[in-house]
């Protein structure tokens, strides 16, 4: 037995690499992401249906004027719609992420396992039934309701005497998301005014919100992504099997408590602020994980990089896709994220967790 737990021990801490063979390739790989990022921040500054001269940019952004047009279309919806991208990006990448770790699904995500469902039932209901049209009102009832599903589906995938597999995971979430989508047309439905308030939030925009809002809601983003970064190293130990990961020292118990706690706070604080947006979650760790290979430590930190790129990339495209309007970022996660998702279920091998 000692002997397999001293192999497992240095399995854990020489985690496979993924095509980076190396910390310093890795760490350029985050400088190199860190400026895709940089650039897909002005590109959301800079690109709309409406062209502004960078002269003008660049003068609304250090000589603001309110009664210049252009001026406050940057100002006041553009900036607050990057910064939405840059708080919201991370949390749903980073859920992710750890969904995938925390049941060793690698197609798992928080649309997938029922997370966001659990988090829009919770918002809907708040508006519904109690009247909460304010954001920092219900955000309350979208951590409540991400944080039930989460531990529901953990409890149904455990029933029946064994181990919480894969695939009974992803049954128990593809079932509670049905039940709790139709229970949330319902009450949008049955309501003219909670669909009025619903409407938009409901298809996930990361546009309409202020500045002030936004920082509101960034310490709960914030806390659940330390708690990410306090059990990404008992995370690598756990996908030995629980049995090792226990003889090298983790405390399974309170790794999945704080997991649990983490993914909550992430899912239910983006989904309040931006509405259900999937495929974020599944699509960036996925593919970091091909690059940096499954030590979570990696695949946090690339994570928190990468997800803003994608969603912000997928806003500016909703932008620009049609001459007279704009396609909401969770239409167009989802027509990326869709075919990803088809592409990867059909592969023989996925990243390995």
């Amino acid at each position: 037995m000692s002997a397999t737990v001293t192999t497992a021990a240095r399995e854990a801490e020489r985690v496979p690499v993924g095509l980076t063979g190396s910390n310093r390739v890795r760490t350029a790989g985050l400088l190199v992401v860190l400026l895709v990022l940089l650039g897909t921040c002005v590109a959301s500054i800079a690109v709309g249906a409406r062209d502004i001269a960078p002269s003008t940019l660049w003068a609304a952004l250090t000589a603001y004027d309110d009664t210049v047009d252009e001026h406050v279309m940057v100002r006041e919806l553009r900036v607050p719609r990057t910064v939405v991208g840059l708080v919201v990006g991370p949390a749903l990448g980073v859920c992710g992420a750890l969904i995938q770790a925390f049941t060793r699904n690698p197609l798992a995500d928080p649309g997938i396992l029922g997370v966001n469902a659990g988090a829009t039932f919770g918002v809907t209901a708040a508006v519904g039934f109690l009247g909460l049209t304010a954001p920092l009102g219900y955000v309350w009832f979208a951590l409540a309701g991400a944080g039930t599903v989460t531990v529901l589906v953990y409890l149904l995938g455990s029933a029946g005497g064994g181990r919480a597999t894969p695939a009974k995971l992803t049954l128990a979430g593809v079932a509670l998301s049905a039940v709790l989508g139709g229970l949330t047309t319902a009450i949008v439905l049955s309501d003219r005014e909670t669909f009025d308030d619903l409407r938009f939030w409901g298809v996930g925009s990361i546009g309409g919100r202020q500045l002030d809002l936004v920082l509101s809601f960034t310490p709960l983003i914030v806390l659940g992504l330390l708690l990410a970064l306090v059990v990404a190293r008992p995370l690598n130990a756990l996908a030995l099997g629980d049995d090792l990961g226990t003889a090298l020292g983790v405390r399974t118990g309170r790794v999945r408590v704080l997991v649990v706690v983490a993914v909550t706070l992430l899912a239910g604080t983006a989904t309040a602020l931006a509405g259900p947006i999937g495929f974020v979650g599944l699509v960036v760790p996925h593919v970091v994980r091909w690059f940096v290979g499954p030590d979570q430590r990696w695949i946090l930190a690339f994570t928190v990089l990468a997800a803003p790129v994608l969603l912000l990339a997928s806003d500016v495209v909703g932008r620009i896709a049609m001459p007279n309007g704009e396609l909401r970022v969770g239409l167009v996660t989802a027509l990326v994220g869709a075919p990803v998702l088809l592409v990867l279920a059909r592969r023989r091998s996925v990243s390995g967790l």
